[in-house]
């Protein structure tokens, strides 16, 4: 069948070649898993689907965090087994704190390490679950899970690694060069008066920022030079960041020939194929001709600073420390301590249901519902997602029920029953191809190989192995309850919490007489944030206010903070602008419940700044006006967590 043929028919031809090499690798490794006597071999050919990705560093890194985290999960899994005897309860117990722990703490990490812990939570519920008739043999089934892993990793690797591409750093970079000289760009026009390059530009550089930010964890996995260059960009944008609160400050209107033909030039070169010392040379040559104007240069030098460490270039002699962006990146600990709640009572629940019933295979609902409820508490929709996880795992039960009671009854050996398996774990390869079913393929490969268990002579009556695939399914389900009645979540409840979160930050730095000491780490990790919201918004179409206008206000007005703080500990300064700047942080630091005050005292503040602290009074301006024209974004942090 030719391609276009196939993409007519919805398949991503490249990703088919891919699933099928995949697919063929779970069948290798289910093959030499039960050669060597493993009791699970379909666990290895499970470890395959779950390690395979596209790239290689990737790869190397999701290998290594899944085989992380199987290790530190059977582990945990051994012990709670050893510690709760025989009882049930006390086993429950423990699980579900385990599994609610590992919850919490992923939704706190990044990329591949967040995996790997969540990994660790279930993977103690595989040990500890899925032969609890015998605690005498966890010891052994813990090893077989180990083995069963450390197998598949070493395949998936293997065949990964011949057929992988390595990550191009080309585009990427490109994409940041090409960004910077926008801003660049920006910045000359707003210096030569243009102030329509208020009105969208902004916006879609931000975009476009946040677009980059969010593709930097998969482009630097696998690789310490790409994280640390990962590291480098994200100082880079933040520099960019500051560009663009300048940009749309008062301060930014003066008319500037010469500034502007220099911005000019640094983002000719940056569009172009100049080299680093170039390009450092030109915007050296900016920072000199904004000599005049201190809050410009500041941002000027930052961008400098950003480009010299992007470039591996040495900082420049008596540079100030200030002048770098440190990396702090946004932690969402509402999120976390939600999904931590979640993922501990649910699986408490299915517990208590399980030691009240005696139900036999409620083990199997409630390892599923342990993925469920953490994995997928990191996803945009877990909800929505976990629906079409259940729709997967529904097809696979009954490909396992095919197989079993159509294919496998044919066999006359164990070997035989691995070999009749393969068709059906093939089958996942066009599924995880194809537009309409991807969603859900990936969970019908692996409930259709947790339930196919190669152990010939077949003992296990019909009723009894529907009974399993019921409970297999309802995992999911269990886990969609969740998601509904417990802390409900998805983006735009993600956005809320953000927005809170943000505008909470700026009202603490108003309440703190010391911002400064942490006003770094505010800015970097206020920024972070602006971006994810950024994506977040775009993801869900949410057009009921601007987030890019909203995340700017709040950055303008955490720097008019900064600002007021360090005029009330110039005691120089005179008592009426004093008293101005005392009202006004005290009343940004109740911007929560009420803005509207926040913003008054911000205009008054600006008023009696005027004469005495002109460069302060122009700040503050701005962060009134930013204020007044973002009721809503302020208004919306009120209804946050």
């Amino acid at each position: 069948m030719s391609t276009a043929t196939l993409s007519a028919l919805g398949f991503n031809v490249p990703r088919l070649g891919y699933m099928t090499r995949t697919a063929a690798a779970a069948c290798l490794a289910l093959y030499l898993a039960w050669l060597v006597g493993l009791e699970h071999p379909q666990w290895s050919a499970m470890t395959v689907w779950a390690s395979s990705q596209p790239l290689r560093g990737q790869l190397l890194e999701r290998s290594f965090f899944r085989m992380a985290g199987t290790v530190v999960g059977t582990i945990a899994g051994v012990l709670l087994v050893v510690l709760a005897g025989n009882q049930p309860l006390a086993l429950v117990t423990g699980l579900a704190l385990w599994v609610g722990l590992c919850a919490g703490i992923g939704n706190l990490q990044r990329s591949y390490i967040s995996y790997g812990t969540m990994l660790a939570g279930y993977s103690a519920g595989m040990v500890a679950l899925l032969d609890t008739a015998h605690p005498d043999r966890v010891l052994v089934l813990g090893s077989d899970r180990l083995l069963t892993v450390l197998l598949g990793v070493l395949i998936a690797l293997g065949i990964g690694l011949l057929f992988a591409p390595r990550q191009s750093p080309e585009d990427l970079n490109g994409r940041v060069r090409s960004l910077t000289a926008r801003v660049l760009r920006a910045m000359a026009l707003r210096l030569r008066g243009d102030s329509d390059i208020l009105s969208a530009e902004p916006r879609a550089i931000l975009s476009e920022m946040a677009a980059i930010e969010e593709a930097l964890d998969p482009h630097a996995a696998g690789s310490l030079r790409s994280r640390r260059a990962a590291r480098a960009i994200r100082a880079l944008l933040a520099a960019q960041a500051a560009a663009l609160v300048w940009l749309r400050g008062s301060d930014a209107a003066s008319s500037e020939p010469a500034i502007s033909l220099a911005l000019d030039r640094t983002a000719a070169a940056l569009e172009g194929a100049a080299g680093a010392d170039e390009i450092l040379a030109l915007i050296e040559e900016v920072a000199r001709e904004a000599g005049a104007h201190p809050p410009l240069r500041a941002v000027v030098l930052r961008l400098e600073t950003a480009l010299r460490d992007q470039f591996g270039a040495p900082a420049r002699v008596g540079e100030r420390p200030s002048l770098a962006h440190p990396v702090i990146l946004h932690r969402d600990w509402v999120v976390a301590r939600q999904a931590a709640i979640r993922a501990g009572a649910a699986m408490l629940a299915l517990g208590l249901l399980w030691v009240v019933t005696g139900w036999t295979l409620a083990p199997y609902m409630m390892l599923g519902a342990s993925i469920m409820l953490s994995v997928f508490s990191t996803f945009d929709n877990p909800a929505r997602s976990v629906w079409y996880v259940a729709l997967g795992q529904f097809g696979g039960v009954i490909a396992a029920l095919l197989c079993r009671w159509l294919v496998w009854p044919h066999a006359g050996s164990e070997m035989a029953l691995v070999f009749l398996a393969m068709p059906f774990i093939l089958s996942g390869a066009p599924l995880m191809a194809h537009q309409r079913t991807a969603p859900g393929a990936y969970d019908y490969n692996m409930a259709m190989l947790l339930m196919l268990q190669p152990a010939y002579p077949l003992t296990l009556a019909f009723w009894p192995s529907v009974a399993m695939a019921g409970a297999v399914v309802a995992g999911p389900l269990a886990g969609l309850a969740a998601y509904k009645l417990i802390f409900p979540i998805d983006a735009r409840r993600r956005m809320d919490i953000l927005v809170g979160m943000m505008v909470r930050e700026v009202a603490a730095m108003a309440a703190n007489r010391n911002p400064a000491d942490h006003r770094l780490v505010w800015r970097a990790r206020l920024f972070h944030r602006m971006l994810r919201l950024i994506r977040w918004a775009e993801k869900t179409n949410d057009r009921k206010l601007s987030m890019i206008d909203g995340s700017l206000a709040v950055l303008t007005l955490g720097e008019a903070v900064l600002r007021l703080r360090a005029l009330l500990r110039d005691p120089n300064v005179p008592s009426g602008a004093a008293r101005g700047a005392k009202m006004a942080l005290g009343r940004v630091a109740e911007i929560i419940h009420d803005p509207v005050r926040a913003q008054h005292a911000l205009d008054r503040a600006a008023r009696r700044l005027a004469h005495e602290a002109r460069l302060e009074a122009a700040f503050v301006h701005d962060a009134a006006r930013a204020l007044a024209t973002n009721l809503a974004f302020f208004r919306r942090a009120a209804g946050s967590v």
